[in-house]
């Protein structure tokens, strides 16, 4: 499974920016969808989750209310729209696929796309 992000850039806070994460290659191997962010000096950390069938979602408490997961299976893609961004939402942000619905559990992850940076401005 080959994983493409894309969709970053520089926000001010109270901003809204669109991820996407398109998939090719065998994706059904891939149930969960999820995406993860790196802050400078700091751990990858999980922001939310997507089965591709049925859609069931899982978001880190920090993203619920501000941020929505939602995939297009006909276009494999995976969609973080994120709005309401606060400077501490800044990173490099990253999406990645495995067997199993994963959730949060990161080191299960098997494929991972190159990042997108986030800046959101203060």
């Amino acid at each position: 499974v080959q994983l493409q992000a894309f969709g970053g850039g520089l926000v001010q806070t109270g901003g809204s920016l669109r991820l996407s994460c398109a998939a090719s290659g065998r994706t059904f191997s891939s149930e969960t969808m999820g995406w993860f962010r790196q802050a400078p000096g700091k751990e990858r950390e999980f922001v939310a989750a997507i089965r591709w069938s049925g859609g069931t979602t899982y978001y880190a408490d920090s993203v619920k209310g501000r941020f929505t997961i939602s995939r297009d299976n006909a276009k494999k893609t995976v969609y973080l729209q994120m709005n309401s961004l606060k400077p501490e939402d800044t990173g490099v942000y990253y999406c990645a696929g495995g067997s199993g619905w994963l959730r949060m559990r990161i080191h299960e992850y098997e494929y991972w796309g190159q990042g997108t940076q986030v800046t959101v401005s203060s």
